[in-house]
């Protein structure tokens, strides 16, 4: 078990007809580092949906042939997706694309729902059948089913949030407008801007919205509904301020791109800080301070700013691996650690090296990595962590459904110092959280078990393959 990414959501409306796929694509490829098994393009065609979806990277999977063939369009929804709910296959792609009475709908969701079970179940029991694994397709039912009964798509998608728990940040798409929802908490980030031309676009991070040439307007307030058609952008506050805010404090420690900016404040900024707290929190005598590529960089140089031990390149990133932990096999995820991180000998030989980095999960791939540096001649490796220790699962959208695997859970600081093979372990201190933030309004139940809704009783991600295991394993046992 290891960190896995959120998912990223994308959507453009323009005044006429225009290559709209080719706006999506440059969206999803900003959005990349937030999701890489699978991705999708829906266009709107004056009410005709073409898509192309598939897995693999956005560049692998939108060819330049791929991209021609889409046509143009007045509006278009992308999704980049790492799925921590449902396995990775095509039926699980996004943006989920659903006929009904009423029309149309597209919808790309970024979360994960902490009722997806309950409400899941509900659903089949009146008849419902499910086409994917993901809680996606159940919101795509609820909002359908409420549309059936609604005056609008944004009044169904309004009715429908009345009965999802947990985060989900919405891009939808019908034949006539495109609509995004952040839910009442505010979990995940959602924000849009404008062009020069009026094109209006909806992203998951601001970053995206730099990579097409659209102005940040602002973000989405949590539980706000924002519709937007021929008509103008019309907000819709009916959800807002009935829950606390709880933004996923782990996107500014490692899942936004450091040049993205989250609820007013820059992710990069907040990774300098936090470096800064961990020079002040757990000092250390040293020669270089170095960071892991590459979210631990901007934290090694707050550390080392903080400390004035000179900031160094110790380590070089393959840029053409995905990260580790795609891999969902234990012995991948070490091979791409050799191949995806190298030591520089001339930069760490026989020096008291701080190694920056934003997590421990398993302690794998930390061991790995401070293995590279002895290799390398490192002489003393303090490690630092620019974040506290994982205790508890996630059920918000991160893919730590439990505490099995957690090396914090089950070890002291000391201990997975030793089983990491660093001389001093050092975590970014839990009260220090908001400083990163600049809020409150934050969550931290990984780190502290205070969780801001009912946990889920039912966490199986696919019950069926579940079934099917267990019914293998019996099988052998009596054999």
């Amino acid at each position: 078990m290891s960190i896995h990414e959120e998912c990223g959501v994308f959507g453009v409306i323009a005044p006429q007809p225009i290559n709209v796929a080719g706006i999506t694509y440059y969206g999803l490829y900003a959005l990349q580092h937030r999701g890489q098994e699978s991705c999708g393009i829906v266009v709107n065609d004056d009410g005709v949906f073409v898509s192309h979806k598939d897995l693999g990277l956005v560049s692998e999977v939108f060819s330049g042939d791929v991209l021609s063939r889409l046509p143009k369009g007045s509006m278009a929804v992308g999704h980049c997706r790492y799925g921590t709910t449902g396995g990775n296959n095509r039926n699980n792609c996004q943006p989920i694309e659903v006929n009904h009475q009423k029309g149309r709908m597209a919808l790309a969701h970024n979360g994960n729902l902490s009722n997806a079970a309950q409400l899941r179940n509900a659903l089949e029991l009146e008849g419902a059948i499910f086409h994917t694994t993901s809680d996606t397709e159940t919101i795509a039912y609820i909002v359908t089913k409420e549309r059936l009964k609604a005056p609008s798509i944004e009044e169904a998608l309004s009715r429908a949030m009345d009965k999802l728990d947990g985060a989900y940040s919405l891009v939808l798409m019908s034949p006539q407008k495109l609509i995004c929802a952040r839910d009442p908490y505010g979990f995940r980030p959602l924000c849009y801007g404008v062009t020069a031309d009026g094109v209006y676009v909806v992203a998951s991070e601001s970053c995206a919205l730099k990579a097409v040439g659209a102005e940040l307007v602002r973000e989405l307030l949590p539980g706000e509904i924002l519709v937007f058609s021929k008509k103008g952008v019309v907000s819709r506050t009916e959800h807002c301020n009935k829950k606390p805010q709880k933004l996923c404090v782990f996107e500014y420690i490692y899942f936004a791109r450091p040049d993205s900016v989250i609820d007013g404040v820059s992710v990069h900024s907040a990774r300098l800080e936090a470096g800064r707290i961990l020079a002040k929190a757990h000092p250390a005598n040293a020669d270089i301070v170095v960071g892991v590529p590459d979210s631990g960089l901007d934290a090694a140089l707050g550390f080392s700013l903080e400390s004035g031990i000179p900031y160094g390149i110790g380590l070089i990133k393959n840029k053409y691996i995905g990260r580790t932990f795609i891999s969902p096999q234990q012995g991948d995820r070490l091979d791409k650690v050799r191949i995806k991180l190298s030591a520089i000998e001339e930069t760490v030989k026989g020096k008291r090296i701080v190694l920056i980095d934003d997590s421990i999960v398993r302690g794998n791939t930390s061991g790995r990595i401070v293995k590279l540096l002895r290799e390398a001649g490192a002489k003393e490796i303090h490690m630092r962590i620019s974040s506290p220790p994982f205790l508890h699962p996630c059920y918000y959208g991160t893919d730590i459904d439990s505490e099995e695997h957690l090396i914090a859970a089950h070890h002291t600081v000391d201990e997975i110092a030793q089983i990491i093979g660093a001389d001093s372990l050092g975590y970014l201190p839990e009260e220090q959280l908001g400083v990163l933030a600049r809020t409150e309004g934050y969550c931290r139940a990984c780190f502290s078990g205070d969780y801001p809704t009912p946990i889920p009783t039912d966490t199986r991600k696919d019950r069926f393959e579940q079934k099917l295991s267990e019914g293998k394993q019996m099988e052998f046992s009596f054999t």
